[in-house]
């Protein structure tokens, strides 16, 4: 039976939305091995409307890892290879001339989509990865003055390699905290990687998940519920303050000279709250705040150099705030 038919009745229901997105896991799972905190950190950001940047060497299935997400979810997606001579315009899209009309229309970038993966984004010159902005945070692309609208649900999910910086251009700190979270994909543990071989031995194509059984078992109008159950967990006042908490004391650490905005702070609160409701409770308590602090906050606070030259990472220094920082009763 298809899921997505069965669910159809169901579709507005929080219940069922919940249950899909559960199900996304083992979905995931059949064509992408050992990732969970990576598919969970997709699904936050569905829920909560925001972009992902992925951050890992080559060949973790980062590129798959979308696919799968977007199969499984039913939804469109696309791939953009970033190059040094990437434009805008092949991003975003531009205007052709019609010789049959002797009219300019407009030719739809890869943008438009419902899960763009934006691959090797730190490879392209600035300009170019500034094109993303406007998409990213108003949803729409202005070309010649005119704005379209993006198609909903809509997905950035950038990645970067974090080993070769030859020839590639850092994202300003400005573009970081418009993604609502940096997720790492680690290689894989060495049963998981028995896996993959025992797979690919087996005949795996990850060129074709249908084959390899993945199916849709959530779409658009489960989402939809999700995110309207969300809105709706209880935030107690103490629970904003702990947010509040964590994020000044970033501010004022010695080991870093840029700490958490107060848009960082608001993004913590609302990736909180999805997680909070996907593990089936409607109020966040202090875990969920914990759970999401590090992909929430690693790529919105800048290292000190002497702390970077000690070792010291974005991450170590966050566990630390959590560690320091009262925990609401």
């Amino acid at each position: 039976m298809d899921p997505t038919t069965d669910n159809a009745g169901n579709a507005g229901d929080p219940g069922s939305a919940r249950a899909s997105l559960e199900a996304l896991r083992a979905e995931i799972a059949k064509a992408v091995v050992g990732q969970d905190p990576a598919v969970t950190g997709l699904v936050v950001a569905l829920l909560c409307r925001g972009h992902v940047l992925l951050e890992g060497v080559p060949g973790v299935a980062k590129t798959l890892l979308v696919r799968a997400l977007a199969s499984a979810l039913e939804l469109e997606t696309k791939r953009v290879q970033f190059t040094p001579d990437l434009m805008p315009s092949d991003i975003t899209g531009s205007l052709v001339y019609d010789t049959r009309t002797a009219e300019f229309s407009f030719q739809h970038g890869p943008v438009f989509t419902n899960l763009l993966l934006a691959d090797e984004i730190n490879r392209t010159p600035p300009k170019t990865q500034s094109s993303l902005l406007e998409a990213m945070e108003e949803r729409q692309v202005t070309v010649d003055g005119t704005p379209r609208p993006l198609p909903e649900p809509f997905l950035v999910a950038a990645t970067q390699n974090p080993v070769e910086y030859e020839g590639t251009y850092p994202l300003p700190e400005a573009q970081l905290d418009r993604f609502l979270l940096k997720l790492t994909i680690p290689l894989p543990a060495r049963q998981d990687e028995i896996d993959v071989l025992t797979r690919h031995a087996a005949g795996f194509d990850p060129r074709d998940l249908r084959a390899a059984g993945v199916r849709p078992v959530a779409g658009p109008a489960d989402l939809e519920a999700a995110r309207a159950a969300v809105t709706k967990t209880t935030v107690s006042p103490e629970i904003t303050a702990y947010v509040v908490d964590i994020c000044r004391a970033t501010r004022e650490s010695p080991s870093l000279a840029l700490g958490v905005s107060p848009r960082g702070a608001t993004a913590l609160l609302a990736t909180a709250r999805a997680w909070a409701w996907l593990t089936g409770r409607d109020y966040v308590i202090p875990d969920d705040v914990k759970a999401l602090a590090l992909p929430t906050l690693r790529h919105r606070v800048q290292l000190r150099p002497e702390a970077e030259m000690e070792g010291v990472t974005a991450d170590s220094v966050i566990n630390a705030i959590l560690a320091h920082v009262p925990v609401p009763r």
